[in-house]
């Protein structure tokens, strides 16, 4: 319902270049939805006092329904400020360099925190495992992560959990053999495709700063939105 009231109002009063023009200069609000599952943002252009107004006409849709805004999770930011969306960061910044300001999208602190606490458990495990056995279940669960985090400015955030994971298994292995100096576990352990980088056997610690990141190419006006009419045929 929310979804085909706004729709609604976008295609009878902002469809159009012209008519967002046009909005403008009356001082009037441009505004979309993006949504995925339960999860939405609205994007405005437009003062403070537009984006409270449709936060309260968006909570009026809601209302029949018996559902209601998270106060937790629904917040009014500037693009500027930034805000979290399905585990990314999104915020406008001055790129380095050159002055220019871009919209970024990176990991954000919640989901690194997240997948940090799942790091920090499968190293607390009992030293009695073998190493592959942590190995393993690293990669499970970074793997996975990175993937979800390479379409965006992951790099740095991706070289980050690299090293955090490393001294994670390094502390542990430091534990499973407290007789053990450097060099004997270099030999045993930290001799994978990079120099003190762990490994046992076939398996070998998923290194998230060689996940490639790549951009999704804009395609904003050739993907069609689940909203167009169907074209009619002749019968």
């Amino acid at each position: 319902m929310l979804d085909e009231h706004l729709d609604h109002v976008w295609r009878q009063q902002m469809a159009t270049r012209v008519d967002r023009a046009r909005r403008r200069r009356r001082g009037q609000p441009t505004y979309r939805l993006i949504r995925y599952a339960d999860d939405f943002v609205c994007v405005v252009h437009g003062t403070r006092e537009h984006a409270g107004a449709l936060r309260a006409d968006v909570e009026r849709v809601l209302a029949p329904m018996g559902l209601r805004l998270s106060e937790a999770k629904t917040r009014i930011a500037h693009i500027d400020e930034g805000f979290d969306f399905l585990g990314f960061r999104i915020r406008r910044d001055t790129k380095q360099g050159d002055g220019r300001s871009f919209i970024y999208t990176y990991p954000s602190k919640t989901a690194l925190a997240s997948i940090k606490r799942k790091v920090g458990t499968i190293t607390r495990q009992g030293t009695h495992h073998p190493l592959g056995h942590i190995l393993r279940q690293l990669r499970l669960v970074r793997r996975g992560w990175c993937n979800y985090f390479r379409h965006g400015v992951s790099s740095r955030t991706f070289g980050y959990l690299a090293h955090f994971t490393w001294t994670r298994v390094v502390c542990w292995l430091r534990h499973k053999h407290r007789k053990a100096n450097w060099k004997q576990l270099r030999r045993r352990y930290l001799c994978g495709s990079r120099a003190w980088w762990p490994t046992d056997g076939e398996q070998e610690l998923f290194d998230p700063a060689r996940v490639p990141v790549t951009r999704y190419r804009y395609r904003g006006e050739q993907i069609p939105t689940p909203w167009d009419e169907p074209a009619s045929t002749a019968a």
